[in-house]
């Protein structure tokens, strides 16, 4: 080998060593980016809790006050050190802890909070698969109060991911779930909150999971299912991935759906107000292909507020976001929206991956009725 090839080589093998770090330390230091349409005029939001790696929260009115429960872990991926915080506030800006719950030698996530006759019920996901999360069936308990807790059970029918319970009547009450092994979204039904029975396949295929469903006024059910593509949670993510729409009519045994490709629609939370229905979860602004398909870890990932039809989404904002996000609950009270959600910092901009290995902290987010309302109304 010449000299000329030789310096060649050792620069290629330099170049080779030190771009993976060069790379690493420009996704720390990436600065936050802006995607239009920005933050909704007039949101507020701030930190509850900090610290570890905290996520996958919910909210709940329930008994004059706010009560928030998150997932504490040392990382996105699973661990048996990982806990359900559940915690209480007035105002939604001071928390204090009130209980917390584990399943020994398990990883637990995705509570879910539903007052149901006198009682606070809690929803959560154990999981026995290391170190990619794979939950396999939900454990419930319920309180008188929201501190002494009765132990937790698995869920009647196992093997079922329970999602938020929604009621119209305040007796019985439905709710999405999917199936441990993905592929199957259900509607399910119970008025104790403890047995279920499945009414229905809400999607089916594209290896859909995380599901949630709104209760219109006239009866029939909206409901949104996360679908992973042709295999769920690539690293690179899939280009069949996005979000199936299904609609349905009392008694809740046909399904109509439409599939979007635009967004991803992970962890959602439906909400309705004054005859719209609205979602926040996790979205990924920017471009796709190559290596940032649909779900790529490498890609950028926000929380974010749409419009939901039952053929359409529409992108109305993002909150203040990034890195590993999203997983909201929303709390409507004294003419205003209250949503939990996780992010990692929100004045860097880490791609996903990154963002799940390092701190994250919960934030709520407040926005007024009458901006929602208006960012609906706009074409």
């Amino acid at each position: 080998m010449n000299s000329a090839r030789r310096r060649l080589a050792i620069t290629a093998v330099a170049v080779l060593a030190v771009a993976p770090l060069g790379l690493g330390l420009y996704a720390l230091a990436r600065p936050h980016r802006d995607f239009p349409p920005g933050p909704p005029p007039g949101l507020e939001t701030w930190v509850a809790v900090s610290g570890r790696h905290n996520s996958n929260t919910d909210l709940v009115r329930w008994r004059d006050a706010f009560w928030l429960a998150h997932a504490a872990a040392p990382w996105h991926f699973a661990s048996t050190s990982t806990r359900i915080v559940l915690r209480r506030s007035e105002d939604a800006r001071s928390w204090s802890e009130v209980a917390s719950f584990s399943s020994p030698g398990e990883d637990v996530r995705d509570p879910k909070l539903a007052a149901i006759g006198e009682r606070l019920f809690l929803y959560f996901l154990p999981n026995r698969h290391f170190p990619e999360p794979q939950p396999c069936t939900t454990l419930v308990t319920s309180s008188v109060d929201g501190r002494r807790w009765e132990p937790a059970v698995e869920l009647d029918p196992p093997g079922w991911l329970l999602w938020h319970p929604r009621t119209r009547d305040g007796l019985t009450f439905l709710a999405a779930a999917y199936w441990h092994e993905h592929g199957e979204a259900a509607l399910l039904r119970s008025t104790d909150g403890r047995r279920w029975e499945k009414v229905s396949t809400i999607a089916r295929g594209r290896s859909v999971d995380e599901t949630d469903i709104e209760i219109l006024a006239d009866g029939r059910i909206l409901a949104v299912s996360r679908a992973e593509g042709s295999g769920h949670d690539t690293w690179f993510g899939d280009p069949g991935g996005g979000t199936i729409l299904s609609t349905a009519a009392p008694p809740y045994t046909e399904w109509s759906r439409v599939f979007v490709p635009a967004t991803r629609l992970d962890g959602p939370c439906l909400f309705s107000w004054n005859g719209r229905v609205y979602a926040i979860a996790r979205g990924q602004p920017g471009g796709r292909g190559c290596l940032f398909e649909t779900g790529s870890i490498l890609a950028r990932k926000r929380t974010a507020l749409y419009l939901v039809g039952p053929s359409r989404l529409r992108l109305l904002g993002f909150l203040p976001s990034a890195g590993d996000t999203s997983y909201p609950g929303v709390a409507l009270h004294d003419g205003q929206l209250y949503a939990s959600y996780y992010t990692s910092r929100i004045d860097r901009d880490y791609p996903w991956v990154l963002g799940m290995l390092l701190p994250s902290e919960v934030r709520i987010a407040r926005l007024p009725f009458p901006v929602l309302e208006s960012l609906a109304a706009r074409d």
